[in-house]
């Protein structure tokens, strides 16, 4: 790319932006359309802003190597703290203003952070009373309002810091590519988060190597939604605005709007956006007349076909690998058929769909959780190009992605510069065949120094051989795609990118006398479900109380018995549904991506005897899903 910088030489993220400031002096960098007031600002404004930030910092004593916790959301004034912050000498530990205070207080206490940066007086207010035991020496606010000056600690607002930093001047920081940069903290199975530690060589690594995957051009625009703080959108808002682009932030409130008002070109998100907007759509459509819909309706299908067998055609089916020359001649022949009214379906429909997108889609990103295959198969109909990308937190994040050249749907795409993926066996850890199922382990430039202060943390996930157990399930294609098919570990990733460890709620569900065993499911999926085996006895006895005579299948097993029985009464299902939501709000820590919006029954209890627990009686989530995949798959149809 002509207009693109070589970054190959730089040690750490801070020392891009005088070369984007020079390069991109009077494009704007960041703009926040809704903030009051609105704020626009140049790479030439955004440079001296962060540099202000970190020389303000180092004139209140912040230096190499302090650690600063940094508690906001999206903003431009975020981006000059994290990019201020590192610039000082400092590595950060992030997290959303929102989140639990237990959890702000342990990423406080867990980091050894001295500096506490937080969004506003309300964040300040929900800590303030136990920062007392903890080392804090110095805080800022990155809002404008007044701080109390009596407060024993040095506390600043966004303003007075930055005045500040205008009369100091910034002293050069000695760091290198394997000097910490950030701590971000994700769920552990135990409920205590780990701080993975980022080194600048991890985050200069996809900015160096992002390019793979979006090839963004100067003066282009990209909106940004996920939390700045995550390492998705932080990576690639790293990789956009090192190359000159204009990122915009919106919410999910204007997100739908901002697209036809901004027209960007390139956008990473969550399976759960692009279902959100898939499901927009789809509202148009059934709101048209019979005969339009039925005239939509038909290019859809007449589209589906074409692309499909333009799949095949191209060896980027993930179903027709193995298929013959003489197949793929016949695939040719029905694409060259199809193509005229695939591209009358265009002209007549597909081409309103992407003007009401904005119209100028150049890269979507999806991450975060796997992309459900007609949401896939929908983007690719009507032309807007979707890549699906894969990694971790503690790969920085980005591994794998697919392409625009490579575009292989139902897959997360082959491996970026840098970096190797192996399937292994689960348990012997044996390197298994192309296209064998198994355990997928990462090696890479990217990938993590380890977690904070949890060596044995660490030595379990990295092993000598510098492999980074992913704890996910998946195969290689015969092009080195890479197709995730489950995870090992436990957490359910909802398709907004939100990760639940679903043990402490399943715990407060089995309180209900009605409960006798539950499983949580929803991977990929908008919102929880759970497998529910019911208390029979207790259930009858709450049934007499009501008054009502409940047909319940005592020692049965078929799904055919349960279906007859009174369990889906609407009685019984409303007393559910009341057991789960009491039982889930009450739950310390309670989020609403913690509810459960479906259930199912089953009646055979999950026993050693049955293949679906543990001698140490955990039920083997993955043995149980594979069992009831259709009751599963029915419960989010």
């Amino acid at each position: 790319m002509k207009n693109a910088l070589n970054y190959s030489s730089v040690n750490t993220l801070p020392e891009i932006w005088p070369l984007t400031a020079e390069k991109f002096k009077d494009i704007v960098a960041l703009e926040d359309p809704h903030s009051k007031p609105k704020v626009s600002l140049t790479y030439g404004e955004l440079y001296q802003k962060i540099k202000d930030f970190a020389a303000g910092l180092q004139s209140l004593g912040v230096k190499y190597p302090s650690k600063i916790a940094l508690f906001a959301d999206n903003s431009p004034r975020w981006f000059i703290a994290d990019q201020g912050s590192m610039m000082a000498g400092a590595a950060n530990a992030v997290r959303s203003s929102q989140a639990d205070k237990d959890e702000l207080l342990y990423i406080l206490s867990d980091s050894d952070s001295n500096t506490l940066i937080v969004e506003n007086l309300k964040t300040l207010t929900k800590l303030r009373s136990d920062l007392d035991g903890l080392p804090i020496q110095l805080i800022i606010l990155l809002s404008d309002e007044a701080v109390k000056s009596d407060d024993p600690i040095k506390t600043l607002n966004f303003q007075q810091l930055m005045e500040l930093g205008s009369q100091a001047t910034l002293e050069p920081v000695n760091q290198t590519k394997e000097t910490l940069a950030t701590l971000i903290y994700t769920s552990g199975t135990t409920g205590r988060p780990k701080g993975v530690m980022l080194c600048h060589r991890n985050l200069l690594h996809q900015v160096v190597h992002l390019e793979a995957v979006i090839q963004p051009k100067p003066g282009d625009r990209a909106l940004s939604i996920l939390p700045s703080w995550h390492a998705y959108e932080r990576s690639a808002e790293y990789f956009l605005l090192s190359q000159g682009c204009t990122i915009t932030y919106t919410s999910i409130r204007t997100f739908k709007a901002d697209l036809k008002r901004f027209k960007p070109q390139h956008m990473v998100g969550v399976p759960r956006l692009w279902e959100s907007l898939y499901e927009g759509i789809q509202k148009q459509f059934r709101e048209q007349s019979p005969t339009q819909q039925k005239i939509v309706q038909f290019f859809l299908n007449l589209s589906e076909q074409y692309i499909l067998t333009r799949r095949i055609a191209n060896n980027l089916s993930l179903d027709h690998f193995n298929a013959s020359g003489g197949e793929r001649f016949v695939a040719k022949m029905k694409t060259a058929l199809l193509t005229p009214l695939h591209g009358l379906g265009d002209k007549l429909v597909y081409s309103k769909i992407r003007q009401g997108l904005g119209g100028n889609f150049e890269t979507l990103v999806s991450g975060g959780g796997s992309l459900a295959r007609h949401i896939d198969t929908f983007y690719e109909i009507v032309n807007i190009p979707v890549l699906v990308g894969y990694g971790l937190t503690e790969t920085a994040p980005v591994t794998n992605a697919r392409t625009h050249s490579h575009n292989l749907r139902g897959s997360s795409g082959q491996p970026i510069p840098e970096t190797e993926v192996c399937i292994v066996d689960p348990e012997t850890g044996s390197v298994l065949p192309q296209g064998e199922r198994g355990l997928v382990l990462i090696r890479g430039t990217q990938v993590m120094q380890g977690y904070y202060k949890k060596p044995e943390a660490t030595a379990k996930a990295i092993n000598d051989d510098g492999w980074f157990n992913s704890g996910d399930l998946g195969w290689l294609t015969p092009m080195g795609d890479l197709v995730i098919t489950g995870r090992a570990k436990d957490t359910i990733v909802l398709s907004n990118g939100e990760n639940i460890e679903p043990q402490p709620i399943e715990d407060a569900c089995a309180r209900s006398p009605y409960i006798d065993q539950i499983m949580l499911v929803g991977q990929d999926q908008k919102a929880l479900g759970a497998l529910i085996v019911p208390n029979l006895e207790a259930l009858d006895k709450w049934g007499q109380n009501q008054k009502l005579t409940l047909n319940l299948p005592y020692g049965s097993e078929t799904p055919e018995e349960i279906t007859r029985s009174d369990l889906y009464s609407k009685p019984v299902q409303t007393l559910f549904r009341e057991e789960l939501n009491r039982e889930v709000k009450n739950r310390p820590g309670y989020r609403p991506d913690d509810q459960i919006k479906a259930f199912e029954f089953i009646l055979e209890p999950f026993s050693q005897e049955n293949g679906l627990m543990t001698q140490t009686f955990k039920i083997k989530r993955p043995v149980v899903t594979q069992r009831y995949q259709g009751m599963i798959d029915g419960m989010f149809n």
